[in-house]
């Protein structure tokens, strides 16, 4: 049986030029925060608002909450970043009273959840009379679009920054040519199917299935078990945000609330048992997964068992973990050879 690095030439290990993480095999990642932080205020420092009836400017951040990353697996570079943005802006009308204004802009999620063009930005004025008004109107108007813009500049500094060295050249000095730069791809969340109001329980007794999947997966031990429990690596495969306290008696909450449970055990690179339920299942319901990992010379095996599911769910569930779960973390992080 082949051993790592053998086989499929997909999969050979080839020199680089730093001999370490060979082909960029293991999950890397730079954080990109302290970085983000002078560049968003370097941004909106001092930026003029185009406009014909008054003079207005985006004077500086007020408030800057969160964090950003970049990370690399196998050629594909993926960027995360969540802020909460406050600016303060000014403004007097050209033909008014000469009273200058002051007003703020909130950007509540600024996230790879959301596209540019789809960004909730807030203005406020601190004088709302009749000027104040006016002021207000042209920053909606004109004041958004430099908004954008300067996001758009971030971000497109953010990957042109962070790019640098993730993906290292091959012995020949060639870069790969697979690479792929995932960041609006995330916008897109993806809704486990059905989603529907959850099923009142009347006290009846729930039919139940036990399912058991049998994988293959391309990777060791620890980035499979990594890949279900770090929150960058879950928010990768599935698309859109994830609530993961990862000890036991923790919660998680994903695809857009569908999927709820908590961790009742966590042994890393062995075992993960969660209780699971479904958002379509009788309130209160839980089944019980039971994910064993297990390292072989050329494979991680993985065997799940989910027992407690209502029977009429047990298809959709199968096909929701096939397709969401384990297509998705194959095409994701390159762990499974034959996915495309």
């Amino acid at each position: 049986m082949a051993k790592w690095g053998e086989g499929d030439p997909r999969w050979i290990v080839e020199e680089r030029p730093d001999a370490t993480n060979v082909n960029n095999w293991h999950w890397t990642e730079r954080n990109a925060t302290p970085w983000s932080q002078e560049k968003i205020k370097e941004l909106f420092k001092d930026v003029a608002v185009p406009s014909d009836v008054a003079t207005i400017t985006i004077d500086e951040v007020d408030k800057l909450e969160g964090e950003a990353s970049a990370s690399n697996r196998k050629g594909k570079l993926i960027f995360f970043y969540e802020w909460n943005l406050i600016l303060k802006w000014s403004g007097v009308l050209n033909n008014g009273s000469g009273v200058k204004y002051d007003g703020k802009i909130t950007i509540p999620n600024l996230s790879e959840e959301n596209d540019v063009t789809d960004l909730d930005i807030q203005i406020s004025v601190k004088e709302m009379d009749q000027d104040g008004q006016i002021l207000k109107d042209i920053m909606h108007k004109h004041g958004k679009d430099v908004v954008r813009d300067r996001v758009a500049n971030y971000l497109a500094s953010l990957t042109q920054e962070f790019s640098k060295g993730m993906i290292l050249p091959k012995k020949d000095g060639i870069k790969p040519d697979s690479v792929k730069i995932l960041t609006s791809g995330f916008n897109k969340k993806i809704d486990m199917q059905p989603v529907v109001e959850e099923k009142k329980s009347v006290g009846l007794k729930i039919d139940t299935t036990t399912l058991k999947i049998n994988l293959k997966f391309q990777c060791k031990a620890m980035e499979f078990y990594d890949a279900m429990t770090r929150v960058e690596m879950v928010t990768a495969f599935t698309r859109g945000a994830v609530k993961l306290e990862v000890f036991k008696g923790g919660k998680f909450e994903m695809f857009g609330g569908n999927i709820t449970g908590i961790f009742d055990e966590l042994v890393p690179g062995k075992k993960i048992v969660q209780q699971w339920r479904y958002k379509p299942w009788p309130v209160g319901h839980h089944s019980i997964v039971t994910i064993s990992i297990d390292e072989k010379d050329d494979h991680t095996q993985v065997k799940v068992v989910q027992s407690g599911v209502p029977t009429a769910e047990a298809e959709t569930t199968r096909n929701n973990w096939e397709m969401y779960y384990w297509q998705s973390m194959k095409r994701t992080f390159g762990f499974g050879a034959f996915i495309e």
